[in-house]
């Protein structure tokens, strides 16, 4: 069979879904994209046996339509250096023989048979589906997967909970110490119902969708989800177990709020955080009437530092720790130009949020305090 199609749009397809393969897979087959060929479409397929994204590229010219494979490291090299041209692929489905024919030149690499490549993961008929923005999608992605934990001793908080309830969906994302807690008003469920999504696919997610009003459809059932756009469908294993009661960590009726500038404030924090201990990064925050006192030091290397930056607060003086890394990785996932800290009392943890949220969500950040030496 022959099948014609641009270079550059095919490898472009290629690269986007190749962030799906690891670098040793169980069955070998799994080094391969899967190529199937129907009509002018070619669909393509990568997959690590728990997520599977598919894609799909206009073909010039097609003969006849078939499926086969070829190592992903194989065909992604051999159309890196070549320039933006139609390329003819003529495919012997017996011998498995691939040859690619271009303006100026041609290669041959070795294909595989599509039998052994795993059929994709189904989703039951009763599965629940819903319809959103890509960009409500991926904006609770990108706001909540920095929180999500890295250790394996408990797996729930290893991915993004997607809570739906009928009034809205909320994303929510801990390892412990942080939490993200965002609420999506513009998607509503008839019942409680939700999963939590591994931090791979998750991932895969922030790197593909498009800041835009365009659907995304997403399905899930107990055990799997599967998200499709015009350009991909994704599908993958959820993480399965209970994720932990997240409204009841965070504290209510904090009476001690201070609000400062969000830019100022990063700033701040990485001039301090230069003189913190390594092993620790704490910044001490000292908050007095229209006054932040931020400082950190070093007892081992006899260094310190205090800035001062003013801010709207109006209580109590109080002094409060907090891993100053931690801090900026929040800040750094908000999108606002001030923020509101609010606090109870040194041992408890600062809640952190926009001044103003905008419109149809809310967004809530939560981060425990480190003990204060002095």
């Amino acid at each position: 069979m022959k099948i014609k199609v641009s270079s550059a749009a095919l490898f472009s397809r290629l690269t986007s879904i190749n962030r799906v393969l690891n670098s040793k897979n169980s069955l070998p087959i799994l080094d391969c994209y899967l190529f199937e060929v129907e009509g002018q479409q070619m669909a393509i397929t990568a997959s690590d046996s728990e997520t599977t994204l598919v894609t799909s590229v206009e073909l010039i010219e097609s003969d006849t339509n078939a499926r086969f494979c070829i190592k992903a490291k194989t065909i992604q090299d051999s159309l890196k250096e070549i320039a933006d041209q139609p390329i003819t692929l003529d495919i012997n489905l017996d011998s498995m023989d691939i040859q690619g024919q271009y303006q100026n030149g041609k290669f041959k690499i070795m294909g595989e048979r599509a039998d052994e490549y795993p059929a994709p993961h189904s989703l039951d008929a009763d599965a629940q589906t819903f319809s959103l923005r890509q960009g409500v999608l991926l904006s609770g992605i990108n706001q909540s997967i920095f929180a999500t934990a890295d250790d394996e001793i408990r797996p729930v908080m290893t991915g993004i909970y997607f809570d739906f309830t009928p009034d809205c969906l909320v994303f929510v994302s801990t390892d412990g110490r942080k939490l993200v807690r965002k609420k999506e008003f513009s998607v509503k469920s008839e019942q409680q119902t939700g999963f939590i999504l591994p931090k791979k696919p998750a991932n895969i997610l922030k790197s593909l969708l498009q800041k835009s009003d365009d659907a995304a459809e997403l399905a899930f059932n107990d055990k799997m989800a599967k998200v499709s756009t015009p350009e991909f469908t994704l599908t993958c294993r959820l993480i399965d177990g209970r994720y932990p009661n997240y409204n009841s960590v965070i504290p209510r009726n904090n009476p001690y709020k201070a609000t400062l500038d969000r830019a100022a404030l990063v700033s701040t924090l990485k001039r301090v955080l230069v003189f913190s201990s390594q092993s620790s990064a704490q910044v001490k925050l000292t908050f007095k009437k229209d006054l932040l006192v931020a400082s950190s030091k070093d007892v081992d290397y006899s260094t310190s530092a205090e800035e001062r930056l003013i801010c709207e607060y109006d209580a109590p003086t109080m002094n409060i720790g907090f891993k100053g890394t931690l801090l900026l990785d929040i800040l750094g996932n908000l999108e606002c130009s001030e923020v509101v800290i609010e606090l109870a009392d040194p041992s408890r943890a600062g809640i952190i949020m926009p001044s103003e949220q905008k419109e149809g969500e809310e967004i809530l950040m939560l981060l425990m305090p480190m003990m204060l030496n002095d």
